[in-house]
């Protein structure tokens, strides 16, 4: 059986695996999908913000134990994840000074080996393929505008998400500042934006293959799960 375990940040994430990308991949054959938010289930709150990555990896490590013949994936947004002692995760601090094309790699790659050395020798990398969203989920949406403010029931507003979108190469180059992330300019155009809710309606509207077609680190990522079974 064919079996991926997703870890994701927030309820956001969890929603857009378990209607958006779960149903995809079932076509490609995965016969379990599934989104977990990472940390302590006992203990946090279901208001997102991703935790220290040694909490991340304990979860990630333990599901690649327990069941042997699963894979497991990420879904974490570069924007804000941990750089202070104690919580940092591998290379994210390092990776604000590449280009934006190699910010994500650059963290997973960290990622992968920093598994790979705690699992042992026994273990097969494959089986972990981490996936930084660059620079948070809001940014997948701005693949189509449109189609975005349609899904969130604002057409009105179109124009004013593909000025912010016709600004960037690639939805994914969208800034990481607490003013200019892809999810503070939405915000500032809906301060009612309720992210878990209208995220997803607004990626079911625009879609996957719209998605991985504007999205290269994204495309990437759904090509090779895809590629697994």
């Amino acid at each position: 059986m064919s079996r991926l375990l997703i870890h994701v940040e927030g309820e956001t994430e969890e929603m857009f695996v378990n209607e958006v990308l779960a149903p995809h991949l079932h076509a490609s054959r995965w016969e379990v999908v599934a989104a977990r938010i990472v940390g302590n289930a006992r203990l946090r709150e279901r208001r997102g913000g991703i935790k220290a990555w040694s909490v991340v990896r304990d979860d990630i490590m333990r599901h690649l134990k327990e069941d042997p013949g699963c894979y497991a994936t990420t879904m974490v947004d570069f924007y804000a994840l941990p750089q202070s002692v104690g919580k940092a995760w591998p290379g994210r601090a390092a990776a604000a000074q590449l280009p934006t094309a190699q910010k994500a790699m650059h963290v997973e790659a960290q990622l992968i080996a920093d598994v790979q050395q705690m699992m042992g020798a026994g273990f097969l990398a494959a089986r972990f393929i981490p996936f930084v969203i660059m620079h948070e989920f809001e940014a997948l949406l701005f693949s189509d505008c449109r189609a975005f403010s349609r899904g969130i029931g604002r057409p009105d507003l179109h124009g004013a998400l593909q000025a912010v979108r016709d600004s960037f190469p690639t939805p994914e180059e969208i800034n990481d500042s607490p003013l200019t992330a892809p999810s503070k300019r939405v915000e500032a155009l809906i301060p009612s934006y309720q992210k878990p809710f209208l995220g997803t309606l607004a990626a079911l509207e625009v879609g996957l293959a719209r998605i991985r077609e504007e999205c290269p680190h994204f495309g990437a990522w759904l090509t090779r799960l895809e590629q697994i079974v």
